[in-house]
């Protein structure tokens, strides 16, 4: 079994496993890094996995004193590089992660090797999860109820209870101040006039069931960002990673193979002829 060490840098707690170039993975609103599960044993054995869970979300703290917004959580992320001595990753961010990594990445391009959105907008999220709707449940329902609602819409129908059980269980952990703040913020992000400044290798994978960020959303992320990749998963919906992991484990794997391995190689093959 893989080993995973647990660490806490600044307001985060990170699982990190595995060595070689880094794959730094975002979660999503009142999610958390167990939603890349899936992917730990995967790509441990060549990538080093480093699972972030964003301050106020899981396992993380959740001090009062704090912005829980997409632009201090690209902070947060900077943070996580900068502990772990990480120069660039290849950046994986999930709905709201992928809000945060594309934040990340116009802010400090040399930092990231290649860009991978799973269930992302470049405005926003679905009207399912606008700020508006989002609030309301939560003056209504409380928190929990709430997110654990939104779960309730988030899996296509080829989810088990299990998962669905395990991810209402997951989002029960954010707090109230938490989820307003981000749900804000992410409401009023909005990078579609700059998608064309984002110069790194990009995959944009969405499920053909998801109604929170629909696959129209990831068509204009993919047309946006030049030169990027669409892969829309069967049988899943906004949770791909978890619904149908083999599938997904294969594409991001793809991908990496074409872009990062490749490219190792080639700098390997110039460093040893400038060493001739």
């Amino acid at each position: 079994m893989t080993r995973i060490d647990t660490l806490e840098i600044g307001d985060t707690v990170v699982r990190v496993s595995g060595s070689g170039t880094p794959l730094v993975f975002v979660h999503g609103f009142t999610t958390t890094a167990e939603f890349w599960r899936e992917q730990v044993e995967a790509f441990s054995s060549r990538y080093k996995v480093v699972r972030i869970n964003l301050p106020g979300h899981g396992v993380a703290p959740r001090p009062q004193g704090r912005g829980y917004t997409v632009q201090a959580f690209a902070n947060d992320v900077l943070d996580v590089y900068r502990a772990l001595d990480i120069d660039e990753a290849v950046l994986v961010g999930l709905s709201m992660g992928g809000t945060v990594a594309q934040s990340f990445t116009l802010s400090n391009p040399e930092r990231v090797r290649a860009l991978v959105l799973v269930g992302a907008t470049s405005h926003g999220l679905g009207e399912d999860v606008n700020a508006g709707n989002v609030l309301k449940a939560i003056d209504e329902l409380g928190v929990v109820t709430a997110s654990q609602n939104v779960i309730e819409r988030s899996f296509g129908r080829a989810a088990s209870a299990e998962l669905i059980a395990f991810a209402k269980q997951e989002v029960a952990q954010t707090p109230d101040f938490v989820a307003r703040n981000a749900i804000a913020s992410l409401n009023a992000s909005d990078s579609r006039h700059r998608l064309g400044e984002i110069r790194v290798p990009a995959l944009v994978v969405v499920g053909n069931e998801d109604v929170i960020t629909p696959p129209s959303e990831s068509v204009v992320l993919a047309e946006g960002i030049t030169g990027s990749r669409l892969e829309v998963v069967a049988e899943a919906g906004h949770f791909p990673m978890l619904e149908q992991p083999e599938v997904f484990n294969r594409v991001l794997d793809e991908f990496l193979v074409a872009n990062v391995s490749q490219s190792d190689q080639k700098r390997g093959v110039a460093l040893s002829q400038q060493a001739v």
